[in-house]
């Protein structure tokens, strides 16, 4: 989850009756949607000794405070391990995982009944998933082919707020409704919800 330390976990497994030893070079940068790297944000290399038929985990840690500032809004991670099975002519084995962060900042509660040209209150809950604060927080609201900017205090490291948002529909049928929040240290987190507009 976004703002969250990310922790994965290398298996390695010897098939074979004899000993190897495996030197492992790890790094993780942050990428776009393209899978162009944007930033390393982390290397580390490790030699690990395996007994016959023997499995072995590596665990790899990377905190927030390594790749917040490097993220894009895509919210991507691509992470390789290259294995290199030592004194032998074997070559090289390469690892890789694209993780892609979740949000979970936004939250809409609708009422379970909405009725055509009457007022509908929405509470609209987001968050700061992050361990610090952060500012200039702006929720905009997208509905009925119309946009409401609207600004917010700031949060303080991992506090949720919410606000409660009035409209009233017009005609009948599906309605979607769009939030992006947006704040000086991420941008463009969205939620999204369709309202069944019923006849009065």
């Amino acid at each position: 989850v976004f703002g969250k330390d990310i922790t994965l976990t290398l298996i390695l497994n010897n098939l074979a009756f004899d000993h190897k030893t495996v030197k492992v070079d790890m790094s993780a940068s942050t990428v776009l949607y393209t899978r162009r790297a944007v930033a390393e944000i982390l290397k580390a290399t490790t030699s690990v000794d395996l007994g016959s038929k023997q499995e072995k985990h590596i665990q790899l840690k990377i905190p927030y405070s390594y790749y917040g500032k490097h993220l894009t809004t895509d919210k991507r991670i691509q992470v390789t391990a290259l294995c290199e099975v030592m004194h032998t002519h074997r070559g090289k084995l390469l690892v890789e995982k694209t993780i892609i962060l979740e949000d979970t900042n936004i939250i809409i509660k609708i009422p379970r009944r909405v009725v055509v040209n009457k007022v509908v209150t929405l509470e609209i809950s987001y968050a700061n998933p992050l361990p610090e604060p952060v500012s200039r927080c702006v929720l905009l609201v997208t509905l009925m082919n119309q946009q409401v900017k609207i600004h917010l205090a700031q949060l303080a490291p991992r506090e949720r707020s919410k606000i409660y948002f009035e409209f009233t529909p017009r005609r009948t049928g599906p309605l979607q409704l769009q939030v992006d929040f947006s704040c000086d240290k991420f941008s463009h987190v969205k939620g999204f919800v369709t309202i069944a507009v019923a006849p009065a």
